[in-house]
């Protein structure tokens, strides 16, 4: 892998991740994706979220809804 492609690669975040970011509960958080409001992933049995998916998710306001 060349180091530009490396660099590209976001690391995923937890729900705890989330919670810290949003300030907010893991129920909160669970809530959401199960309204399939928040853009989330299935691995194995985590959520796991892409950063600049929820920062894309917050300044489109559905965040707000």
């Amino acid at each position: 892998m060349l180091q530009d492609e490396k660099d590209k690669i976001e690391p995923y975040m937890t729900v705890e991740d989330v919670c810290k970011y949003f300030s907010s509960t893991k129920e909160t958080v669970y809530r959401w994706i199960k309204k399939n409001e928040m853009p989330a992933h299935r691995i194995g049995k985590r959520w796991m979220f892409r950063r600049s998916a929820i920062d894309e998710w917050v300044k489109s306001g559905k965040a707000a809804e």
